[in-house]
């Protein structure tokens, strides 16, 4: 019985060490890709009203001890196009992933559309880690976390031994699936993946377009670094997730500059090429009064509730004419030509004023698309919103 009891704790002084050398750990690879500018979704459905970077930072703020060990990388094209209102969108989104720590973020195709000096002082500012083939920027990026050491790169040659690699890219995932070596590969292509494939024992997971949802890859890796098992998960990112404050205050700063776009192009010009609903109501007054009572007639008060009533990107479907000579400029300038009104639906046509056997263009499916999209109007059914709208 002695004997005994002198084995036992020996054996497990021997046993215990294997025991927890043989156990797994867990990391999370949080991930974005092909956000395309999306800072935050339009609001117009709630069948749509999914994504935004204040409500990532709110979701991984409120389960930050329970998703580390962690990484947050975002796997590039997460810019829109090169234009005024597209730099004020470039510029929040680097400063929301500033502000969330993200570990990487990958410079692609759409940031290779901006001029080189244009990200630096941002970047600089927020001090964020943007790997990328473009000059002057490294091109891999070497991040430990807890017992992890890990590296993240867009260069498919770049694999270092000893670590968990991860590969930022935007080649398809057939192409992704060419690609040899890497533990995952992340990327930004713009397809939708509801669960990863295992290529080459290699996992290939794609970024939710426009950032409606959150990738959350969790790897188990054992003793020896090698990943023995994943599960990924998708957080859907909706209304009721409470936004965290600094990113917030990052988009009402962009609301404001976005503003500041009208202002600063100047005045619109003399004359005017749309007459608005009050001129056609002169002959129309029945057609007015029915229109009164649609969602149509209060297109634009829409747009004040959400804080957008001086957002291009808006106003181009909620008013008449926008953008074009005539139309829409602002609401200070040209209210009379707020709300979606007679010729936004059917067509500019001046001369039917002077002769009225001109008939107007008719309302067709095309024209409702315009504004009518799958993002926006998701329960789009033509047949079914003529009749709300008809007259």
């Amino acid at each position: 019985m002695k004997t005994l009891s002198l084995l036992i704790p020996m054996l497990l002084i021997i046993l215990l060490p294997q025991a927890i050398y043989g156990q797994s750990k867990t990391l999370n690879i949080i991930y974005t890709g092909s956000m395309n500018g999306e800072l935050e979704p339009c609001g117009c459905s709630p069948k749509t009203d999914f994504g935004g970077v204040a409500r990532i930072s709110g979701y991984l703020a409120a389960h930050n001890k329970e998703l580390s060990a962690r990484i947050l990388v975002d796997a590039g094209n997460f810019t829109d196009k090169d234009t005024p209102q597209g730099r004020l969108k470039s510029e929040a989104m680097l400063k929301s992933f500033g502000i969330m720590k993200y570990d990487a973020v990958a410079f692609m195709k759409k940031e290779k559309g901006f001029p080189e000096d244009f990200f630096p002082p941002v970047i600089n500012e927020y001090k964020i880690p943007v790997i990328s083939s473009m000059t002057p920027y490294e091109q891999s990026v070497s991040v430990n976390r807890d017992a992890f050491k890990i590296n993240v790169s867009v260069d498919p040659e770049n694999y270092r031994e000893g670590r968990l690699n991860i590969l930022l890219t935007d080649v398809s995932v057939r192409e992704a699936g060419f690609i040899k070596g890497w533990d995952v590969i992340i990327t930004s292509s713009g397809e939708i993946l509801d669960e990863p494939l295992t290529i080459n024992e290699t996992i290939i997971a794609a970024g939710y377009p426009k950032g409606k949802k959150l990738g959350i890859l969790t790897l188990q890796i054992g003793s020896g670094g090698e990943v023995k098992n994943y599960k990924n998960g998708w957080q859907l990112l909706g209304s009721d997730i409470e936004e965290y404050p600094g990113v917030r205050d990052i988009l009402n700063d962009y609301d404001s500059k976005v503003a500041g776009l009208l202002r600063e192009s100047g005045k619109p010009p003399e004359g005017t090429s749309y007459l608005g609903a009050a001129k056609c109501a002169e002959c129309h007054r029945l057609f007015e009064e029915s229109w009164k009572k649609t969602r149509h007639a209060r297109a634009f008060s829409s747009l004040k509730q959400a804080g957008k009533s001086a957002d291009p990107e808006c106003i181009v479907c909620h008013t008449v004419g926008f953008g074009e000579q005539g139309g829409f400029y602002s609401i200070e300038t040209t209210p009379e030509l707020a709300n979606v009104q007679c010729e936004e639906c059917h067509g500019l046509d001046r001369e039917h004023i002077d002769d009225f056997s001109r008939p107007m263009k008719p309302v067709t499916k095309a024209v409702c698309l315009k504004c009518h999209t799958e993002d926006n109007s998701p329960d789009f059914d033509y047949p079914v919103y003529l009749k709300k709208i008809k007259h």
